[in-house]
């Protein structure tokens, strides 16, 4: 190889007129871009780029548009990033058809032209929505196929030299999810999986709990030769995937069950973990004793508990001699959506499409995903039950939410307009609850909230008066590389020693609260649960990975209030906490007791009976294949 007069090292005749920038190792060649013309393709290991060259006239002068003696550039550069390009391969000989731009030299090839040719997979942000992905395609061509092969490989070895991206993965369709559409979806994307070259072992399920036994029964070295897992369907289905993994993996102290949350109230508010190697009876002595406790002496004046809250990093946090460790980024999960509400990608891609979700999938996109452990102590009140567990990836409902899904079961054959339905026949029945509700109180910096809507006023005025709309707070939206996510608490937690990643509350910053009443709903979040029918979701400012779940109390209310409610959700840019008998707290954990004789909640649009639960976050337990909204 030779250096010519432009600073570029000549190829030998193998490679055809290409060239290596020296000092940049940039690599470019002449070639036709399909429906353009031909242009100078280059690459470097950030991105692939070309820039169209201009026609020129008889005299050897390029060409280039003018308007009013003004020069216009007729030069057109784009570019794709190596990271948003998923898959090249050769096409080998076919047309290259005219160009549609002008002073393009196409032209001089004819109109449709015969060549060799390679395509770059890719895709292009929606011009009216960035968190929209749309597929992208390239084809360039050159007379030489050795110059087209070499360009391949050169893009090729640079695709393979970005982090995380899978390689072989397993997929769990459920063909009924939504409309009935979960196998034609897969059908959709299955094609981008083939070309990303992602290996994938595809399990139609055929009954209810197929997924969650096959993740709960296959071997950790079975699954530890996966990258991930991926759920065809909607949250429910994620649900049952997440509880399959978690089941017999997930080691970790249960929550304070609410008997021992109350009979704190009468010792200074001390609170202690229950361990789930520890029997029902056992004393509170021996709890003391719990090798994850800081120190074996007793609980001193002041409210404590040990919170079971887990950081992002595998390497540094995973539980050593296990043969799966949790957190685990390297196992990343994933949801192609095809659910009747799909909220969990909302939350996590911005958008409710496949094809962005699977783009995400084969870029190896990533983000940490808080989950929630739910404890149930009692199915009904009379009920001796063993400790029972459920994870929650989105949401936990009691009340209105438990009644809703509850109603929808029997009108299954409607589809995902059973959710409308049920819910109508639920707000005209407009039942509340009598319960107990303890939950752990945590200090954050924040704004003092605004006058919420008064919903009684004085004898002297009347009710439409009461109101004056308070000026809205700025509400820090989860999206896109998210600080709050990304930083690790402050003052308010405490990292302790392993084996376990713990987090122990302040004792002057935190206390069990009790609130107990009558409730219409109550319901815990853990992501904002965007949705088609609530745009800003039920809190818009929860957070992925945060560490803390939104407790949201809805107070027994007339129906008209609590319609109003309902459609301050349904309304973007609504304010559906901001009234007064509505109650929202930040909280790591809680506990829920019911006085009724059935208790139904929703878990992730999954049914659960619980009399009585309890419940704690997990920060960051698990790994998903998205990269967050990016608006």
């Amino acid at each position: 190889m030779e250096i010519n007069e432009d600073g570029f090292i000549e190829k030998d005749k193998l490679h055809p007129k290409m060239q290596i920038d020296r000092d940049e190792l940039i690599v470019s060649s002449n070639v036709f871009l399909d429906h353009v013309g031909e242009v100078i393709l280059s690459i470097n290991s950030d991105e692939l780029s070309w820039k169209l060259v201009e026609s020129a006239d008889n005299e050897g002068r390029f060409q280039s548009s003018s308007c009013l003696g003004i020069k216009l550039a007729s030069k057109v550069e784009t570019e794709i990033k190596i990271s948003d390009v998923y898959a090249v391969e050769f096409k080998n000989w076919g047309l290259i058809h005219e160009s549609v731009t002008p002073n393009a030299r196409a032209s001089l090839l004819g109109r449709d032209s015969e060549m060799y040719r390679f395509t770059v997979h890719g895709f292009q942000r929606s011009n009216t929505k960035c968190s929209l992905w749309v597929l992208a395609t390239y084809t360039f061509g050159h007379m030489d196929l050795q110059t087209c092969q070499t360009w391949v490989d050169k893009i090729s070895s640079f695709i393979n030299k970005e982090v995380g991206r899978p390689k072989s993965l397993l997929v769990f369709v459920h063909p009924l999810s939504g409309k009935g559409n979960g196998s034609r979806t897969w059908e959709t994307v299955a094609p981008i999986f083939s070309r990303a070259k992602v290996k994938t072992k595809v399990t139609v399920t055929e009954r209810a709990g197929h997924a969650f036994d096959v993740m709960a029964s296959i071997s950790d070295k079975e699954l530890n030769s996966y990258d991930g897992v991926v759920a065809v369907g909607g949250d429910g289905f994620f649900n049952e995937i997440l509880n399959g993994l978690l089941s017999s993996r997930h080691k970790a102290p249960y929550p304070p069950n609410p008997v021992e949350v109350t009979d704190s109230a009468g010792n200074n508010g001390n609170a202690s973990v229950a361990d789930p190697n520890e029997t029902p009876d056992a004393s509170p002595q021996y709890r003391e004793q719990d090798p994850l406790l800081q120190s074996s002496e007793p609980c001193r004046t002041g409210y404590q508990i040990l919170l079971i809250t887990y950081s992002c990093s595998y390497e540094n946090h995973a539980d050593e001699g296990t043969s799966f460790p949790l957190p685990n980024e390297r196992f990343r999960l994933g949801i192609i959506p095809s659910g009747s509400t799909d909220a969990i990608v909302i939350c996590t891609t911005g958008a409710r499409d496949p094809v962005t979700s699977a783009l995400q999938i084969v870029l190896g996109r990533s983000v940490c995903l808080d989950i929630a452990q739910v404890v149930r102590w009692k199915t009904t009140s009379s009920s001796k039950d063993a400790p029972c567990v459920r994870y929650a990836a989105s949401f936990a409902g009691y009340g209105f939410y438990g009644d809703v899904i509850k109603e929808s079961e029997n009108y299954r054959w409607m589809g995902p307009k059973r959710y409308d339905y049920a819910g109508t026949k639920v707000f005209l029945r407009h039942r509340s609850y009598e319960a107990e509700v303890a939950y752990l109180e945590v200090k954050t910096e924040k704004l003092e909230p605004p006058p919420k809507k008064a919903l009684l006023d004085s004898r002297t005025q009347p009710l439409w008066r009461s109101w004056v709309p308070p000026k809205k707070p700025e509400r820090e939206v989860c999206r896109k590389n998210c600080h709050i996510c990304n930083e690790s608490f402050k003052t308010n937690h405490v990292i302790t020693h392993s084996p376990t990643i713990t987090h122990q509350t302040n004792v002057e910053d935190s206390k069990w609260l009790r609130s107990k009443g009558r409730f219409l709903s109550i319901g815990a979040a853990v992501i904002s649960c965007r949705n088609e029918r609530a745009p800003d979701g039920l809190v818009a400012d929860a957070h992925l990975a945060d560490g803390l779940l939104d407790l949201i109390l809805i107070k027994d209310c007339p129906r008209a209030f609590y319609l109003w409610h309902l459609t301050q959700l349904a309304k973007k840019g609504g304010d559906p906490l901001n009234f007064e008998f509505v109650e929202h707290f930040k909280t790591p954990a809680f506990t829920f007791t019911s006085f009724g004789e059935e208790s139904i909640w929703n878990l992730d649009g999954e049914l659960f009976q619980a009399h009585q639960l309890s419940a704690q976050i997990f920060r960051g337990l698990v790994t998903l294949f998205a990269s967050g909204p990016e608006v």
